[in-house]
């Protein structure tokens, strides 16, 4: 067994990444304090073919220094619009079919070994701020909450973590498209 180069991962090309079949889902990242979070976010994006990231409130937008440092690239890659109000965003992918998903703690929230996305849905993941998670009213106007179950001590995972458990998930369950 050996390391793989990456002239032989047959990844594709930026021109080629842009025509692809995407997920079938954005992400959506409000008052992202770091901006490493919102590269990881980028890389995670690009890595499962996401097909947009909507930026809110004050989540840095690309480019600069500290995202790129995670991202590597992919904001060139993948779609991405900046909003101040997540809500307007909410309404606006709402009218166009999504379910928004917040990724939070929650009353009645389902766990994510138990979501099971409906092939042909839009999905809208709404991941919050690092200290105060996701803001009580886009709680309120979400679909569904979605919470990944937790075993040890701490209460939270890091947003890029949880991003990464959640987009996996998600292409497990729902992803269509080959290599």
């Amino acid at each position: 067994m050996r390391k793989l180069k990456n002239e032989e991962l047959g990844r594709l090309k930026p021109e080629a990444f842009a025509e692809s079949e995407k997920l079938n889902a954005c992400i959506i990242l409000d008052d992202i304090r770091s901006m490493n979070n919102v590269g990881s976010a980028f890389r995670t994006a690009d890595a499962f073919r996401v097909e947009k990231i909507h930026l809110c409130g004050i989540t840095a937008t690309p480019p600069h220094r500290d995202i790129n440092k995670t991202a590597l690239g992919a904001t060139e890659t993948v779609a991405w619009e900046h909003h101040r109000d997540i809500l307007d965003v909410i309404e606006e992918l709402k009218q166009h079919g999504y379910q928004i998903v917040a990724v939070e703690q929650a009353d009645m929230s389902t766990m994510l070994d138990t979501f099971l996305p409906k092939p042909d849905q839009k999905y809208a993941f709404v991941f919050g701020n690092e200290v105060f998670g996701v803001n009580d009213r886009v709680v309120a106007e979400s679909d569904v909450v979605l919470e990944i179950p937790q075993f040890g001590t701490k209460h939270s995972l890091n947003i890029a973590v949880s991003l990464g458990i959640v987009v996996w998930d998600f292409y497990n369950k729902a992803g269509t498209f080959e290599n």
